[in-house]
C-alpha cells in the first residue's frame, strides 16, 4: 500500500468515528502534511476533540489535551525548572508542548503571556526557558479550537499569532443524515467495553517517518508556473481589492501576509496529493482558500457594518481573477 493509500484508509478511518465532519478531518489531515497548525472555530460539542484523540490514536505520537483558562501561566504550557536541594541543582521538567499532537481548547481564554509562549512554539518549534531553548518534536501539531458564541471574559487572539496557523476552519452542525448516523454511532459504542484507545487505534497506525516521508512526497507535486502566479495574484488582490472592483474599494484594512502564499501553495499541494493526484488544479487551490485566507484578512468597519464576512470577500475575489 503507498503512501497516499494509508493516509486515505486514515481519513476512512477517522470518518468512521467522527460523523458529519468530513470538512474538519480533511483540513487535519492537509495540515499534518504541510506541517502547520489549526484553528478550529466552532460551538461546543461538534466532535472537535474527538477529531484530533482518533487523529493521535492513528499515528504514532503522543497527545495532549490543554484547557485554555484566564488563571493559566506560561509555565503550564512549556515546562518549568525544578530546584533540586539534594544537590542544590535545577532540572527542566517538559510541559504538555512537548507532546506530537497538542489540543488548545478554547484557545481565546487564555491572557496574552500565555499565548506568546503558544506563539513561539507554534512559529519557531521551540521553547525557551531561562535562557535556555528546547526543542520540540519534529512531529509537532497544534489544533487549538475557539467558542464562537460566547465571548465573555475572553482574550481575541492577536495578528501575529493568527498568523501562525496554517488554516482557520471553520465547524457547523451535521445534516440530518449526520445526526442520525451520530445516534447510531453512539449506539454502537455504548454497547462495547472497549476504552477510547482501543477504539480509536486503527489496525496499523502510521509511523512518524511514514508522515515525513509523505510531506516530502507532497512538496514534489507539479505545480505549473501560471498556478503559481494565480496563487500570487489571489494573495496580491486582497492587499488592493478595489482594483478587482468599485464594490470592492475600502473592504480591507489589513491583507494576507507572504505566509498566505506559502500556505496557500502547501495546502493546494497536500489537497491534490490526498485525491491521488501528482499535479495541482486551479480547483485544489480554490479549495482550501478559504480556510487559508480568512483569518489573515481584516475587515475594515465600512465591511463589518454592511454586514461582510471574510469569506464573501475571499469568494468575490476568486470570481474576478482570472483562472489560468
Amino acid at each position: 500500500m503507498s503512501l497516499q493509500e494509508r493516509f486515505v484508509s486514515l481519513e476512512s478511518h477517522m470518518a468512521g468515528l467522527v460523523v458529519g465532519q468530513a470538512a474538519l478531518l480533511n483540513r487535519m489531515l492537509v495540515a499534518l502534511l504541510c506541517d502547520g497548525h489549526l484553528l478550529v472555530e466552532g460551538a461546543p460539542g461538534l466532535a472537535k476533540t474527538r477529531a484530533i484523540k482518533v487523529l493521535s490514536h492513528s499515528i504514532e505520537g503522543d497527545f495532549h489535551r490543554l484547557q485554555f483558562t484566564p488563571d493559566l501561566l506560561p509555565a503550564d504550557l512549556t515546562g518549568t525548572e525544578i530546584y533540586r536541594p539534594q544537590d542544590s541543582t535545577f532540572i527542566f521538567r517538559e510541559g504538555p508542548l512537548f507532546h506530537n499532537l497538542v489540543l488548545a481548547d478554547e484557545v481565546n481564554r487564555a491572557p496574552a503571556k500565555v499565548q506568546s509562549a503558544l506563539l513561539e512554539a507554534m512559529g519557531e518549534r521551540q521553547i525557551t526557558v531561562g535562557s535556555v531553548t528546547y526543542p520540540l518534536p519534529e512531529l509537532f501539531m497544534v489544533m487549538a479550537t475557539q467558542n464562537p458564541i460566547e465571548q465573555e471574559g475572553t482574550y481575541p487572539l492577536p495578528e501575529a499569532q493568527l498568523d501562525r496557523f496554517l488554516m482557520h476552519v471553520l465547524v457547523d452542525y451535521p445534516d440530518v443524515a449526520g445526526e442520525r448516523a451520530i445516534l447510531a454511532l453512539n449506539r454502537v459504542e455504548a454497547k462495547r467495553s472497549t476504552s477510547d484507545e482501543e477504539l480509536f487505534t486503527p489496525q496499523t497506525a502510521l509511523k512518524q517517518g511514514e508522515v515525513l516521508a509523505a510531506r516530502q512526497d507532497v512538496l514534489k507535486l507539479h505545480l505549473s508556473e501560471p498556478l503559481e502566479e494565480y496563487i500570487v495574484q489571489i494573495v496580491l488582490a486582497t492587499r488592493d481589492c478595489g482594483r478587482y472592483g468599485d464594490d470592492l474599494q475600502g473592504l480591507l484594512q489589513y491583507g494576507a501576509s507572504p505566509r498566505a502564499t506559502i500556505a496557500l501553495d502547501r495546502c493546494a499541494r497536500a489537497h491534490a496529493w490526498l485525491t491521488g493526484r501528482d499535479y495541482v488544479t486551479p480547483e485544489d487551490i480554490q479549495s482550501v482558500a478559504r480556510d487559508v485566507l480568512r483569518h489573515r484578512i481584516l475587515l475594515s468597519f465600512e465591511a463589518e457594518a454592511a454586514g461582510r464576512n471574510p469569506d464573501q470577500i475571499v469568494d468575490m475575489l476568486l470570481d474576478r481573477i482570472g483562472v489560468p
